[in-house]
Order: structure tokens, then C-alpha cells, then sequence
């Protein structure tokens, strides 16, 4: 198809490939500039214990830079009403600023049309949206769902919900001792009962990188329905749902340097139009009476009630923090930290990296010999270090290598080498302490 980037797995994450390339080499931008970036997130100006805060934690939760703090706290103070309804001031400012929003997280993800944007809490109310409504229409007895192993449990629970409810079956794609997809397994797993297959883009807890393109054709071959766990993936990759061909794609914004509480679900414009209201409500009807409600076009359709303005409002203003840095700058730059990170872990006596796939995003799971991982995560906490221990929301992560947990350190575009060395001489004091 012409103009379609690359659909092997790559096909999404803009980095520079060449290491000599400076990391901001896209036309017309500055170098990336890792100093200045972290200078816009007060957070990271903190100290822990008494040491700077080195944050190492972005995949359960990034921090804000001020340009979104901002952007939320400006709608709250100087034009806070509610949306869509009102005819005065306020609330027709409110209204333009929160559309406004749903514009460019339309341009961040090249959906069609912003009409195909549902604002959601977050990637677990945009999957189980998706399994409340589209799979409740399509999933009969022995249809099957298929998902992988890696996936958060945010992408099992709700299908498996669903499977019980309709009988349908749930089927699991293996994952290989890297951490990656045995896509000889997916392929064999698809068949003309595979109704929807639903796949993380990026592992949360191995940060393997899926080939998402291959399996939405795949899937598609079949007639299945795909829906995209981008969680992982938006804070660190350009995504293009046109040049994936998915049918759902969804996100949270707290993990792409935004609030809580609000997040985004793509879907096809002619899916969005079938599918049936996931709540009741205000705002998502046209007309009621007590005989029958007429329900409105997507995406008011799918969000009942009262929005999350404001964080529908800061969201936008990620967009626009990360399209002032560019994909590529970033890719380039967390691309050489994980390489720096990955090397200098594995240098440390008696740790093991789990999760070593050849495409990977800026996660690191890790073990150490004889020091349970919640040891090691309170250990590093008392220099400064925050990482995540334990299951990561994925157990069956776990349940694959047979461990009941790991530390994890996560990477973002505010990281820098010198957060990975002070990791290493954090984790030269778990050495001492446990011998």
C-alpha cells in the first residue's frame, strides 16, 4: 500500500538507527536536549532521603512536565465549566478547549477523523469498553479471543470476563525465553473462530516490542477484529493507526506524561457506529422518554456523563510537549539509554535480565542471586532510586519464567546515563547489605 511505513513490528518506532546521528537530527528541530527536557518536570528537582530523586518508574506512572500542569490548572482557573451543553462563556470555551483536545490526540494517533477518538479513564476502561460492547456482539459460544502472554492483566481479565459470559474461548500465544512472541504459535493459534485478537504493543513488565503490524494482517486474513494496548508504547513511539490497519488502539495519559484519570480509544469510524452505548447517561443520548432513548453518534455515544475535562485538556497539552520534541529525538535518546542501561546491568555481579528480545522499549526486569526484588527495591528507594517490584500487573509474565516477581526499571525521555549509574551504585548497596 503506498505510503505505509514498514509493517514488520518497526513500523511505529521512529529512532535513529545510526548511533552517530545526533538524537534530534528530524528537520528543523534542535538536538535533543535531555537537560532541558527534565528541567520542565519539577518532580524530578526532588529529593529522596536526602539524595536527588532519580525516577525510574515511568512505566507505571510518568511524570508531568510543567506545560501540562499548567494546562490543567489554566482550564480550572480561567475557563472551568461543563462541556458541550452550555451557551455561556465558560462553557463554550471549556467545550473548544476539551474538542480541541480530542483533535490532536486524532493527529498523535493519524486517526481519520476525531469522531473515531473516545475519551476514556485509561487503557483499562478503553479495553473493557471494547469487550463490553463490540465483543458482546460478536464473541458466541466457542468463538475465540486470543491474547498473549505478556499482556497486563488489563488485557486478560476483561476478555476472560467476556468469554464466560458468552462461552467463549480464550486463547493464549506463547512467549519464547527472550521475552517475544512464538509467532509460529499466533499463526497456528488463528483461525476462522478467532473473533478479536487483543495485544499489548509494548510488554510492560519485559518491554518487548510486538510486531503489531504483521499480527493485524494476520488477524484481519481471519475476519478477527484487533484491538492495540498502546499504554507502553505512546510514550516512546510515533503510532499510526491508518498504517496499522487496527481496528482499536488505546492509551492512558498518565503514562505519556499526562493526568490520571483520562486516556484515549481509537476505533474504526464503521465499528464505533455499530456498537452499542458501555454506560448510560447524560451527554450520550439524543432524546428519552420513558418508552425508548435514542443514543447519539460516536464518540458522545461512549461517554456518559461529565467528563474528565481537565485532563482531556492537559492531555492535548502532551500532545503538543511531545510533538515540540519529535518521536525520533526521542526514540534516538532512549535508544541509547537502554543500550547503556542493558550493558551496565549486565555487568553486575549476579543479576539477570528478564525479558531480552531483540526489539525491546526502555524496560528492564531484573533479578538478583539470593535478594528477593521487594529487598531490592527497598534498598535502592533509600538512595534516591525509584523502581517498581513486583508482579507488574502480569503475572502470567511471571508464571512463564517461574518467578513470583522482578525489579523493574523503567526509561523515559527525562533519563539520563547518570540515572543508570546512580542505579548500579543503588544496587551495589543491596550487594553489601546481602552479601
Amino acid at each position: 500500500m503506498p505510503g505505509r511505513r514498514n509493517r514488520s513490528g518497526g513500523e511505529v518506532m521512529t529512532v535513529a538507527r545510526n548511533r552517530e546521528e545526533t538524537a534530534g537530527a528530524e528537520a528543523g528541530r534542535p538536538a535533543f536536549d535531555v537537560a532541558s527536557v527534565r528541567a520542565q518536570f519539577p518532580a524530578l528537582s526532588l529529593e529522596v532521603y536526602g539524595k536527588p530523586l532519580v525516577y525510574l518508574d515511568s512505566a507505571a506512572s510518568a511524570q508531568k512536565p510543567s506545560a501540562v500542569l499548567d494546562a490543567e490548572m489554566r482550564c480550572y482557573r480561567e475557563f472551568y465549566a461543563n462541556v458541550h451543553r452550555g451557551v455561556h462563556y465558560l462553557s463554550i470555551a471549556a467545550t473548544a478547549a476539551y474538542e480541541g483536545a480530542r483533535s490532536k490526540v486524532q493527529a498523535l494517533l493519524n486517526a481519520p477523523s476525531a469522531r473515531d477518538i473516545v475519551f476514556v479513564r485509561g487503557t483499562t476502561e478503553g479495553i473493557n469498553l471494547v469487550a463490553s460492547t463490540y465483543g458482546r456482539q460478536h464473541v458466541r459460544q466457542d468463538d475465540e479471543v486470543l491474547v498473549t502472554t505478556m499482556e497486563h492483566h488489563s488485557n486478560i481479565v476483561p476478555w476472560q470476563m467476556l468469554c464466560e459470559a458468552t462461552g467463549g474461548v480464550l486463547r493464549v500465544v506463547p512467549i519464547d525465553d527472550d521475552g517475544a512472541l512464538i509467532m509460529d504459535e499466533f499463526f497456528a493459534l488463528l483461525s476462522d473462530r478467532t473473533k478479536i485478537v487483543a495485544v499489548g504493543h509494548v510488554s510492560n513488565a519485559l518491554g518487548t516490542i510486538n510486531p503489531v503490524g504483521s499480527i493485524v494482517d494476520a488477524a484481519h486474513s481471519y475476519g478477527a477484529k484487533v484491538l492495540i494496548d498502546g499504554a507502553q508504547a505512546v510514550p516512546h513511539m510515533a503510532v499510526d493507526v491508518q498504517a496499522l490497519d487496527c481496528d482499536f488502539y488505546t492509551f492512558s495519559g498518565h503514562k505519556a506524561f499526562g493526568p490520571t484519570g483520562i486516556g484515549a480509544l481509537y476505533g474504526k469510524g464503521e465499528l464505533l457506529r455499530s456498537m452499542p452505548p458501555y454506560e448510560g447517561g447524560g451527554e450520550m443520548i439524543s432524546s428519552v422518554t420513558f418508552e425508548k432513548t435514542e443514543f447519539r453518534e460516536p464518540p458522545a455515544r461512549f461517554e456518559a456523563g461529565t467528563p474528565n475535562i481537565a485532563g482531556a485538556i492537559a492531555l492535548g497539552a502532551v500532545v503538543d510537549f511531545l510533538d515540540d520534541l519529535g518521536y525520533e529525538a526521542i526514540g534516538a535518546h532512549e535508544e541509547d539509554l537502554l543500550s547503556y542501561a542493558t550493558a551496565m546491568l549486565e555487568a553486575v555481579p549476579g543479576l539477570t535480565l528478564v525479558g531480552t528480545a531483540e526489539r525491546k522499549a526502555g524496560v528492564l526486569s531484573f533479578l538478583i542471586d539470593g535478594v528477593h526484588a521487594h529487598d531490592v527495591g527497598t534498598i535502592v528507594d533509600r538512595e534516591g532510586v525509584a523502581i517498581r517490584v513486583g508482579h507488574h500487573c502480569a503475572q502470567p509474565v511471571m508464571d512463564r519464567f517461574g518467578i513470583a516477581a522482578t525489579a523493574r526499571a523503567s526509561l523515559a525521555l527525562y533519563n539520563t546515563r547518570e540515572d543508570i549509574d546512580r542505579l548500579v551504585e543503588a544496587l551495589g548497596k543491596v550487594k553489601e547489605v546481602f552479601g
